[in-house]
């Protein structure tokens, strides 16, 4: 065989980092060390496989071919060492997660994942929506447990359970009293809102298409637990996932605004890269995702 599989992780790391010196880091070999078996390995073909100005790398067309390939390969010599190591130890996984599955359904999953696999490493990454479909597209996670569906030609979105949205305020404001919200107390409102970017603003501005150039948006915040509680202290109504309010409705900190004329449904997706290998830790927790009850 005319390449390593060290050379592979060397151009792996510097397709990520676009920089030999970190990617050296990320490797903990030295600089010199790294763009040796760059070089080596480019040289052992007879191809070029990064555009180079200054210090930065940017891959040219034959690198993007080749880069799901070589994640591929190392992703299936990585799970060999595994089981020769660890006897079928399902190994590492790298999962991504929106912020109302990261915070609310994901550490059971995980949980279930680590107590089968003892010796397994689970890495969580909470983002949103957008931040973990191109977390999954670099390749720096396995798969992505997303709250919106996305279009892009090397994502497979497989659809996992269907959520909806709900529309709260606190027990005394004076929406609270209402049976239900019509669009006129819906343009009325004060809202908090999720950011821009996010699966929750998504589904929001789809369910009220048509209103949302009219809505009174007070706060946009990146945090669920942050929202309901500007919503508990009476800034305003919000619409999160029913997921994350449960809790707080048991509790009546905050209650339900019914809008049966609007469709809040959505549905959660796994996220993978077409040109992922989906490893034996893959599949068991996309198993262990379809397990948990909704």
């Amino acid at each position: 065989m005319r390449y390593s599989l060290r050379q592979l992780e060397v151009f792996l790391a510097c397709a990520h980092f676009q920089n030999v010196s970190r990617a050296a880091e990320s490797l903990s070999m030295s600089q010199s060390a790294a763009s040796t078996a760059l070089k080596e390995f480019e040289q052992q073909f007879d191809l070029r496989l990064f555009e180079r100005t200054g210090k930065r790398l940017r891959l040219n067309e034959l690198g993007r071919q080749l880069w799901p390939r070589a994640e591929e390969l190392l992703e299936r010599a990585r799970e060999l060492e595994v089981t020769l190591q660890a006897h079928g130890d399902l190994g590492r996984l790298k999962i991504g997660a929106t912020l109302t599955i990261g915070n609310y359904l994901a550490a059971g999953i995980m949980a279930r994942y680590m107590e089968e696999q003892p010796g397994a490493r689970v890495e969580l990454e909470v983002a949103n929506t957008a931040a973990i479909a191109q977390g999954v597209l670099n390749f720096e996670l396995d798969l992505g447990l997303i709250e919106g569906e996305l279009n892009h030609p090397d994502l497979e979105m497989i659809p996992w359970r269907e959520d909806e949205l709900v529309v709260f305020c606190a027990p005394d404001h004076p929406l609270a009293k209402y049976p239900h919200l019509g669009d006129e107390e819906l343009r009325t409102a004060t809202w908090i809102l999720r950011e821009t970017g996010s699966g929750t603003r998504q589904t929001f501005e789809r369910a009220l298409a048509g209103l949302v150039p009219e809505l009174n948006i007070r706060l946009e915040l990146q945090h669920t637990e942050a929202i309901k509680r500007a919503v508990e202290a009476g800034l305003g109504v919000s619409c999160l996932s029913r997921v994350s309010l449960t809790d707080a409705f048991k509790r009546s900190a905050l209650v339900e605004l019914p809008v049966p004329h609007r469709d809040f449904h959505r549905e959660f997706y796994f996220a993978l890269h077409r040109q992922k290998y989906r490893s034996a830790g893959i599949e068991r927790w996309l198993e262990l995702c379809r397990q948990l009850t909704p």
